[in-house]
């Protein structure tokens, strides 16, 4: 199965590598060198430490590499109108308050709650997914249901 990510979803992530894989883990590995020159490893906090982080960065640059590997970027910005919602689209819905809340949909590993993007394999997402305006979509929420009215649909700029 194919998998997608975002043109500004990728660069972060690449930007966030690029960020430990030069600056970070090389500082790491200097303070790691100076800890051990210092003699019994055993009792050195700093060498400890310093290993300890270095183990943190390794980890984290596998998990990320992890993320885009075999991903399709897909420049949003760019993306041609569609009368439906699939991945990219930002979605524009009402609920039975009456209260509107507009989405980008992503891919779950870039999917980010707080700045309007929810992944199109959550619950919402794939309760949107493949609908056109004037849909009505009841999604089953950890606190219950949720009615949603989709009241646009857009493509292209935007929403990060």
């Amino acid at each position: 199965m194919s998998r997608y990510i975002t043109k500004t979803g990728y660069d972060a992530i690449t930007a966030e590598i690029a960020h430990l894989w030069r600056v970070e883990r090389p500082f790491v590995v200097n303070e790691v060198s100076e800890a051990a020159d210092l003699g019994d490893r055993s009792e050195n906090a700093a060498y400890i430490y310093g290993k300890k982080r270095l183990r943190h960065i390794d980890s984290r640059l596998r998990h990320l590499r992890g993320k885009i590997d075999g991903a399709t970027v897909i420049d949003v910005s760019t993306m041609p109108q569609h009368s439906t919602v699939r991945f990219g689209a930002i979605v524009v819905v009402e609920n039975e308050d009456g209260e509107e809340k507009t989405w980008r949909l992503v891919d779950k590993v870039e999917s980010d709650p707080k700045k309007d993007r929810i992944s199109i394999q959550s619950p919402i997402g794939q309760a949107l997914s493949g609908r056109q305006v004037g849909d009505v979509v009841i999604v089953q929420l950890p606190n219950g249901q949720a009615e949603l009215e989709i009241i646009g649909i857009r493509y292209g700029g935007g929403l990060p």
